[in-house]
């Protein structure tokens, strides 16, 4: 589908991210996460779409109970200027005036463009993977879980900022 309003534009991807945890005692459908059929927490990342930096983080939230668009609604949207949207992929949808999802787009390049800058967050994301306690089922207290993943979020974008930089995404 080709959309142009033309008059949005993006600084940035946002995506969800889920990570493993332990089932919680009582259990709860709430933590279920579909991508690995199991309890989990998910945060909400943003990545700059011109720079690759990492701007912005959102959670921890139930995986089962709390989907993308739900996590966007509660926080982020309302820090968008008036004609600002963002690029996401298909868990986006409901706010076609805030997102632009990945057959949102008014050429081939374009189409190209965000591919790319989500293939660049999707790296961002499995960059958090690289360490173990993040990659493998978290087994802590529930309440450190964020402390250890904006840990790791610092981690990263030092790293991004030190030389180990994102592959460039040529976007208009």
């Amino acid at each position: 589908m080709i959309v142009d309003s033309g008059n949005e534009w993006c600084r940035i991807t946002v995506d969800g991210t889920d990570y493993k945890i332990q089932e919680p005692k009582d259990f709860s459908s709430k933590w279920f996460s579909h991508k690995f059929k199991g309890p989990g927490l998910r945060y909400e990342v943003a990545v700059s779409i011109i720079g690759g930096d990492i701007v912005h983080t959102n959670g921890p939230f139930p995986c089962g109970s709390w989907p993308d668009m739900r996590i966007f609604r509660s926080e982020l949207i309302h820090k968008l200027d008036v004609f600002e949207m963002i690029e996401a992929d298909r868990g986006y949808a409901g706010e076609p005036r805030k997102v632009r999802k990945p057959m949102d787009y008014r050429s081939e390049e374009d189409r190209t463009a965000k591919k790319r800058a989500r293939a660049r967050h999707e790296t961002v994301n499995n960059r958090f993977k690289q360490f173990g306690i993040l990659r493998n089922t978290y087994r802590h207290s529930l309440e450190d879980h964020q402390k250890v993943f904006r840990a790791i979020v610092v981690l990263t974008q030092l790293a991004i900022r030190n030389g180990e930089v994102m592959f460039a995404v040529e976007y208009s």
